[in-house]
């Protein structure tokens, strides 16, 4: 099961820590989403989303604050006592010493954030399940062309860095070479990045390893990129038929979400640049609502019918 460290999340989001005595190094987070225990703080546990990251806003705040001793006392002891991951305080909201000193003995960290409650829990979800979503590495380059997040794919050697290399010198920006990281974020959305080791790097055979960040600048790199068109090289093959109308869309899956894949064929004189741009403004146009190709079918068959 995929999981994060609450370290993590305190540096994404620039947590301040309340509870410094407690330690995070074992701490983890399992679930994409967050709980605000409103009902909790009334005394109602059933069905307690006690795996989830909890956000104290203003109302549970303000809730808090009317609460006598007693029953604040024993909602707090309740509350922690369900191991829960975290608690967060929004607004740059100061719970009162008796949470932090409970908090302390059941080794349950809290932290504060000065960011409003709705905007933080949206940016802490959408973070969330970018990082916890189900992930495959792949063999390939991710480029950023014209905001289509391209993914090349084809056997080792076959041109695959050449051809991003070009794309970055024509003012697109490399996301990850040689291997890609692809998460699910939604049933409609992957997302790819490159693995840290070997982020804005490219290998160039005969030249070896380029750093592009340092080369070309940080406009010709960026972190993460939807993936939204598959291109797969291979070598030209006189005997195979390939795809010269465009009618169909030919599809590729990863994690069960599927991607329109073009099958390129290579052969010396053909420029994968050009190539690849043309393909991700098609690509846009489709979703726009123009197919060039219904366009194409649509003259012909008005010809014919004049004729």
């Amino acid at each position: 099961m995929s999981k994060i460290e609450i370290q993590k999340i305190v540096e994404k989001m620039d947590l301040k820590n309340l509870t410094p005595d407690v330690g995070l190094a074992d701490k983890y987070v399992e679930v994409p989403d967050i709980n605000r225990p409103a009902l909790q703080l009334t005394g109602f546990f059933d069905h307690f989303d006690a795996e989830r990251v909890q956000i104290i806003g203003y109302v549970e705040y303000t809730f808090l604050e009317q609460m006598d001793a007693a029953t604040k006392s024993h909602v707090y002891e309740t509350l922690l006592a369900y191991k829960i991951p975290c608690i967060i305080f929004c607004r740059a909201l100061r719970p009162d010493q008796e949470l932090l000193e409970k908090a302390k003995e059941l080794d349950v960290p809290i932290f504060s954030t000065e960011m409003k409650t709705s905007a933080f829990t949206a940016e802490l979800i959408r973070w969330l399940n970018v990082q916890l979503a189900p992930c495959i590495s792949i063999h390939g380059v991710l480029v950023d062309v014209y905001g289509v997040g391209v993914l090349i794919m084809g056997e080792s050697g076959i041109g695959k860095s050449e051809a991003a290399l070009e794309l970055v010198k024509r003012g697109h920006r490399l996301v990850s070479d040689d291997v890609v990281e692809i998460r699910k974020v939604s049933d409609d959305t992957l997302v790819g990045n490159a693995p840290d080791v070997t982020k804005h790097f490219i290998e160039l055979r005969g030249i070896g390893i380029v750093d592009v960040k340092m080369l070309y600048g940080v406009q010709s790199v960026r972190e993460t990129q939807n993936i939204e068109l598959v291109i797969t090289l291979e070598d030209w093959d006189r005997e195979k038929k390939y795809d010269r109308l465009g009618m169909e869309e030919q599809y590729t899956e990863f994690l069960g979400n599927k991607v329109v894949c073009h099958q390129l064929p290579i052969r010396p004189g053909r420029n994968l640049a050009i190539i690849v741009e043309t393909a991700a403004i098609n690509y846009r146009q489709k979703k726009m609502g123009y197919n060039a190709a219904e366009e194409l079918y649509k003259r012909v068959q008005r010809n014919l019918t004049k004729k």
